[in-house]
């Protein structure tokens, strides 16, 4: 027992989770996110699919923020990413890097200390409407730059995933 709270503590002072708080359930609608690599919580093979009530289901955060792809500020609405990291057991550490993967294609490795530095969201509306495909949606990684400004930096920009459809914690 002592040796697996020493596990577990060493796990969270890494900044990762050992395991997922309870079994992860199947989606009952259509899958809007996908996420693999070093996760202890699956529900479809090695995977973790998530529909959007799956998301609704973790804690949700506002962010206002001003971006460079929309006019003025806006609010976006949706989950922390290192929130649904815990959710799914994710295993990080410093030089964990999460690949994140859009619909078209589009595909970065983000480092996993940007989640737990910043409030990164899994944005899911932006200014009280729901994201779609033609703007930007259904998931969009969105940074609170105007809140940070170290994040207003074009490093930063190209980490702003949307149309995100998967996560592989690497």
């Amino acid at each position: 027992m002592r040796s697996l709270l020493l596990s577990l503590c060493v796990v969270f002072l890494l900044g990762g989770s050992a395991i997922a708080e309870e079994p992860l359930p199947a989606p009952t609608g259509p899958v809007i996110l996908t996420v693999t690599g070093k996760i202890a919580a699956t529900n479809s093979g090695n995977a973790a699919i998530f529909d959007r009530a799956m998301l609704e289901a973790l804690p949700i955060h506002r962010i206002k923020t001003a971006t460079v792809w929309t006019d003025g500020v806006k609010t976006f609405e949706g989950v922390l990413v290192r929130d649904l990291l815990s959710r799914v057991g994710a295993t990080t550490t410093q030089s964990t890097l999460v690949r994140a993967s859009a619909l078209n294609d589009y595909a970065i490795e983000i480092p996993a200390t940007d989640f737990q530095r910043f409030d990164v969201l899994l944005a899911w509306s932006m200014d009280g409407q729901q994201l779609m495909m033609r703007d930007k949606g259904p998931l969009w990684i969105v940074y609170p730059r105007d809140q940070v400004r170290e994040l207003r930096d074009e490093r930063y920009d190209q980490r702003w995933v949307w149309q995100l459809s998967r996560l592989e914690v690497k």
